[in-house]
């Protein structure tokens, strides 16, 4: 199995956002970020496997600033971890006000975990992340470790009904 950087892979995806991406009072919902950010974690996905793949997991999504009907957003996505057939990849999403002189915000961020498919639909092994900088090798520990973490939490047996 050959192996891709981390800079192979990565994306950058930005829109516009109108008015059927917000509520009345004009704030996006946050269902709309969530799955431009799907999108953009599924392109890095792709662009490492070189296959079909699925969302298996979502952690940590947190919501930093708000968005508003016009502003620009942007998806940044990057692998941080890659197992056997499945990577994980942190998406933060920027926000911009085209009508102010202000920097991009960060707007939300999270890490989306991708397993990659055979034609049959089974796990498929996906090629090793080649680790070129510091930062990338902290990233792929932690990344390991929420890795380790979910793993973890299916081994433990589901829970009873209260009675």
């Amino acid at each position: 199995m050959h192996t891709k950087t981390v800079q192979h892979s990565k994306v950058t995806m930005s829109t516009v956002m109108l008015p059927q991406h917000a509520n009345p009072a004009g704030n996006v919902h946050g269902g709309e970020i969530m799955k431009l950010m799907d999108d953009a974690a599924g392109v890095v996905a792709r662009r490492h496997a070189r296959t079909n793949v699925v969302t298996a997991c979502v952690d940590e999504l947190q919501f930093h600033h708000p968005i508003l009907i016009g502003n620009v957003v942007t998806c940044h996505g990057q692998l941080t971890f890659v197992g056997k057939s499945s990577m994980e990849i942190s998406i933060t999403v920027t926000v911009e006000d085209l009508s102010q002189e202000e920097p991009a915000k960060t707007a939300l961020t999270a890490f989306f975990t991708f397993v990659s498919l055979d034609e049959a639909g089974r796990p498929h092994p996906v090629p090793v992340l080649e680790i070129t900088t510091d930062e990338e090798r902290c990233l792929f520990e932690r990344g390991r470790q929420r890795y380790l973490s979910r793993k973890h939490q299916e081994d433990k047996p589901a829970c009873t009904t209260l009675k």
